[in-house]
């Protein structure tokens, strides 16, 4: 029993280093069911296998980076030899380690799935049929995260080429790509069979019925089928089990411990004692340690961009500006220094340290004093230099520790979970998501005060003014605008942002500082047509199954 056991979490612990290896091959033993808590164990080793370890591999963390990197909320400050700098600045490469691992790690969880569904059977107690739901979900949920990242998205065609389906242990079974509509109706279809079995209220790091209905509610509205999209956040909402955390520990949620959240519906738990020292330096290769540097532990490279800076400083008292950490000088004294920054038409960060005389502010340029004024904007007092006959407008804050050039805005939410500075359990769904797809669905089909309901919950947990109407919304702002707007203000860096982006037919603008703007030919604009809006199939994947279809 041990040994089995051993082989299944031993899968957890992909490498690069074990690129070549086929991953239909790691597959239960038929001996494990015929133990006690076999079911249980092998269902454990597809959670292992999905969450990934200490030095962020494996399928949780390394799906952060494809998600993550490639969208328009965060600003490397450097280039780099890892493969997700491939990622970040859209020249994608057929030979990504870590593109390999979301596709070898996710394949290895399904078939464990899979084998857990075969043997299985239904009815014999309510814990078996919780467990056997279990697997559905976590199949589901691996077949959607999938076929997100190498399929297009869903309203650009069902028919185009998404991933296998892959529905049996059987090694020899070896399917080519089903289309992005077969996995879509795979996924729908094993969530429902999830959310029918499952009846166990167990913790939010295991599946449960609600687990299904939110992530069956997110399916949904991907899909642009939003009156299901609403029915199954309505359920969550109404099942009475979550609540959103209260504005005063907002900014503490991702440092909770993730059983005492209120808000999480599920999560991929990391445990400090086992999953936090895989490599001998604790923290340093996790998905937070690009992140920020604490307590000198990460690189602390990868920083909020000034696009999502600049809008979730549209309201200065927003409790979400607690997970962006500015990294600021001090004088002598210990002193913030008071500077003014702005950014050029080159998208290069200009700072500059100011001083105060008889009530006005000024700064050096080129040996001259530069008097920064001020005027009234809606609801701000806006500062400003004259540069050549035209305003140029600025941010009257503090001087900054820097990178490259690049000021430090760390970001925490993949960071302190209990106090330790890069342990995190990576969120799949939580309760303010389910508001946001409603928000969503009911702008969609022009439900306005509905929409504007669901994103005021969230908004005055935050701390801001709600939205009354339409009169209420930022300059050229419609309905929708706005409600994608709150929904990255609510979920950055929590594995959405670029998929919401290109499934809405949206642009990805990231005409700001970072180092995807280097080299000769970067991409200022991806458009949601584009080819590298999805990741090339692993080239070692299509090695080893000569069929697969390659992504143009």
């Amino acid at each position: 029993m041990k040994k089995i056991l051993y082989i299944i979490l031993a899968a957890a612990s992909f490498t690069a280093c074990e690129l070549d290896r086929f991953p239909y091959d790691s597959v239960a033993s038929d001996e494990l069911f015929e133990s006690e808590g076999g079911l249980e164990a092998v269902t454990g080793g597809s959670y292992s296998l999905l969450k990934g370890d200490g030095d962020g591999n494996g399928f949780s963390p390394q799906l952060h980076r494809a998600a993550e990197f490639s969208g328009d909320n965060v600003s490397l400050s450097g280039n780099t030899t890892d493969a997700l700098f491939y990622t970040y600045n859209y020249n994608n490469i057929t030979t990504s380690g870590r593109i390999n691992d979301v596709w070898s790690s996710g394949y290895k969880a399904i078939v464990s799935c899979n084998k857990v569904i075969e043997l299985a059977v239904e009815g014999e107690s309510v814990e078996t049929d919780q467990l056997i739901g279990e697997n559905y979900f976590l199949r589901a949920y691996t077949y959607f995260e999938l076929v997100n990242v190498f399929g297009r998205p869903y309203n650009q065609g069902t028919s185009n080429l998404g991933v296998p389906l892959k529905l049996t242990s059987d090694v020899s079974d070896v399917p080519d790509r089903n289309t992005v509509g077969e996995v879509y109706d795979q996924v729908v279809k094993d969530l429902l069979k999830a959310e029918s079995l499952m009846s166990v209220n167990k913790t939010n790091s295991y599946a449960t019925k609600e687990a299904a209905q939110a992530l069956l509610s997110r399916v949904y509205l991907y899909m642009g089928v939003n009156d299901q999209a609403i029915t199954y956040a309505d359920k969550v909402i109404n099942s009475g089990r979550f609540q959103l955390l209260p504005t005063s520990e907002l900014g503490d949620y991702f440092q909770k411990v993730p059983e005492d959240n209120t808000e999480t519906i599920f999560c991929f738990r990391f445990v400090e004692e086992s999953d936090y020292n895989e490599s001998g330096a604790p923290g340093w290769y996790t998905v937070g340690s690009l992140y920020a540097n604490i307590e000198g532990t990460g690189w602390g490279e990868m920083y909020a961009s000034s696009s999502y800076l600049d809008l979730i400083n549209e309201n200065p008292n927003d409790a979400r500006k607690e997970f962006i950490d500015p990294q600021f000088e001090l004088d002598e004294d210990g002193n913030k220094i008071p500077a003014v920054y702005w950014i050029n038409d080159n998208y290069t960060y200009q700072f500059r340290r100011t001083t105060e005389e008889n009530g006005k502010i000024y700064f050096t340029e080129d040996g001259s004093k530069v008097e920064v004024m001020t005027e009234e904007g809606d609801d701000e007092t806006l500062y400003y230099f004259n540069n050549g006959g035209s305003k140029t407008y600025v941010t009257y804050g503090y001087d900054m520790f820097k990178r490259n050039g690049f000021p430090k805005f760390y970001v925490l939410k993949a960071s302190l979970q209990e106090g330790v500075p890069h342990l995190w359990s990576p969120v799949v769904s939580r309760l303010a998501e389910m508001y946001l797809n409603r928000a969503e669905a009911y702008a969609k089909m022009s439900n306005e005060s509905q929409a504007l309901s669901n994103i005021n919950i969230l908004r005055e947990r935050a701390g801001i003014d709600a939205y009354d109407s339409a009169s209420d919304f930022p300059a050229g702002k419609n309905l929708l605008d706005v409600v994608l707007d709150e929904r990255r203000l609510e979920l950055a860096y929590e594995g959405h942002r670029k998929f919401d982006v290109f499934r809405n037919n949206d642009t990805m603008d990231r005409k700001y500082p970072g180092t995807h703007l280097s080299g000769s030919n970067p991409y200022y604009e991806i458009l949601p047509t584009d080819d590298r809006v999805i990741e090339y199939i692993p080239e070692v994947q299509i090695n080893v199954q000569p069929t697969l279809i390659q992504n143009d």
